[in-house]
């Protein structure tokens, strides 16, 4: 937990400094500034979770009924990478929308508050709980179909807003 911490607030610092480094180049009439704006910007996007979710919950589904060591393999070449993306993919949004609103853009911490960033939340709590949930043969089951149906949300549910 502790190193997931730290290296989203690493993350997180890294692009913040990169977002004001970009706000300021524009602020002073230089059009580099806007393209690094606009690079950030196109990772913050809280839509692109959905996807990485449902790859996330899939895997999870597969731990859940594969033998040990290939549910082992499932986790260290799969899952951890993915609860690693999610985690610096957060970080950049963050760090990119606390830039903004160091740079008086008040209303862009706003945009955390966008529902799509559950499915954040959702694989880091899949993700520190998965021994306990492969301990527990009831739990195994039971978060095999909740795994099963949130694979299949996150892929074929349009989650309109």
């Amino acid at each position: 937990m502790s190193k997931a911490l730290g290296t989203f607030a690493l993350v997180t610092v890294l692009s913040a400094l990169l977002m004001a480094l970009s706000l300021a180049v524009a602020r002073h009439g230089y059009p580099y500034g806007v393209f690094g704006m606009k690079r950030l910007d196109g990772i913050a996007d809280a839509g692109s979770f959905l996807a990485i979710a449902a790859i996330y919950f899939f895997s999870a589904l597969l731990m859940m009924i594969l033998p040990i060591r290939a549910a082992g393999i499932v986790l260290t070449h799969a899952a951890d990478a993915i609860f690693w993306a999610t985690i610096v993919l957060f970080a950049i949004i963050v760090g990119s929308l606390l830039a903004r609103f160091a740079f008086g853009q008040g209303s862009a911490l706003w945009a955390l508050l966008n529902w799509r960033f559950l499915f954040v939340a959702a694989i880091v709590v899949a993700h520190l709980t998965m021994n306990e949930l492969r301990r527990n043969i009831l739990l195994r089951s039971l978060f095999f179909v909740i795994f099963a149906a949130a694979t299949l949300a996150c892929l074929f549910w349009s989650f309109s807003v």
